[in-house]
């Protein structure tokens, strides 16, 4: 007969060396990025959905603007970055283009969500045109941002419900072409210039939100006029209304 004590040994083993359901190597995780210019927004999203034991998601690092963002993310290489649109320093799509020439060699793709206020439709496709797998608006709850970070890890592309016929019907649509040929001759910079110039802001404002020099604001606005072909910032500002830009 077989000693009951090595039986019981044996199986009491097998047992310590399952993995308890909802664990170990099988579970998911993601290591994720958070750029937002408001602090407490971070914190909030962090206590949301930053505890990995529960959601699978670390949050590996997180930026107030631009250039941080870009320091950030080339540092700690995230599998996602939760973006804002607007952020000081050129915007969000600012941050996809310079993380796009700096990490083109990356063995492991960084996939952006924009996680933003704004449902404007120049930002939407804006930041998809730049290179973001996905664009939520901050109404969505915890447990939706979790899923649509995972996805997006996997490679999806994600978008809230009311932007998604939105976007396909921006990109697809043949009667009115995704791209504004006006629009499109202006640089990133210049097009934030363009909307804060547009919402009322003076130009000591635009200076301070975008840490340039009143005289580099001056040169901007110039240079919209001019691509634009413009008179005066009020001409300017019934342009950008016109396309909702405001």
């Amino acid at each position: 007969m077989s000693d009951p004590t090595e039986a019981n040994g044996t199986a009491g083993e097998a047992a310590a060396s399952a993995e308890p359901p909802g664990s170990g190597a099988g579970r998911r995780h993601v290591r994720v990025v958070l750029v937002d210019d408001h602090r407490m927004f971070r914190t909030g999203v962090q206590a949301e959905i930053g505890q990995t034991e529960q959601t699978g998601v670390e949050v590996v690092g997180e930026a107030a603007d631009v250039d941080q963002a870009v320091t950030v993310i080339t540092a700690t290489r995230p599998e996602v970055v939760l973006l804002d649109v607007h952020l000081p320093g050129g915007g969000g799509v600012e941050v996809l283009r310079r993380c796009a020439a700096l990490m083109a060699d990356a063995e492991q793709p960084v996939r952006f969500l924009a996680l933003s206020v704004s449902d404007a439709a120049e930002d939407v496709i804006g930041v998809i045109r730049g290179g973001a797998r996905g664009y939520v608006t901050k109404t969505i709850t915890g447990t939706d941002l979790v899923d649509s970070i995972f996805r997006v890890q996997e490679g999806d592309a994600v978008f809230s419900p009311r932007l998604a016929g939105f976007v396909l019907d921006a990109f697809a649509s043949t009667d009115a072409p995704p791209v504004d040929e006006d629009l499109d001759r202006l640089t990133q910079r210049e097009r934030e210039v363009l909307r804060l110039i547009a919402r009322g802001y003076a130009y000591k404002e635009i200076a301070k939100q975008l840490y340039i020099s009143v005289k580099t604001v001056e040169s901007h606005v110039s240079a919209v006029l001019r691509k634009l072909q413009l008179s005066n910032r009020h001409e300017l500002t019934r342009w950008a209304t016109a396309r909702r830009l405001v």
